[in-house]
């Protein structure tokens, strides 16, 4: 195995790591959000929703980059 196979399953590893970070966090986020839907605090909520959405799209990209690493 190449010194760059080597570094890209490194890389993909570390991004596989921090992706599941985010689907934690998205998760974490999304009970915040309820509870603050369910106590009249919709503004609020409103922002956690964006920041999920936010999460959401990077989780894609991390997952496309993850591909792209663990393919070369």
């Amino acid at each position: 195995m190449s010194n760059d196979s080597n570094s890209n399953i490194a890389t993909a590893d570390a991004l596989t790591l921090l992706l599941h970070n985010q689907h934690a966090l998205g998760a974490a986020i999304e009970e915040v959000t309820r509870w603050l839907s369910e106590n009249g605090v919709e503004d609020v909520a409103e922002n956690a929703i964006a920041a999920m959405e936010t999460l959401d799209t990077n989780a894609r990209a991390i997952t496309d980059a993850i591909t792209r690493l663990r393919q070369s």
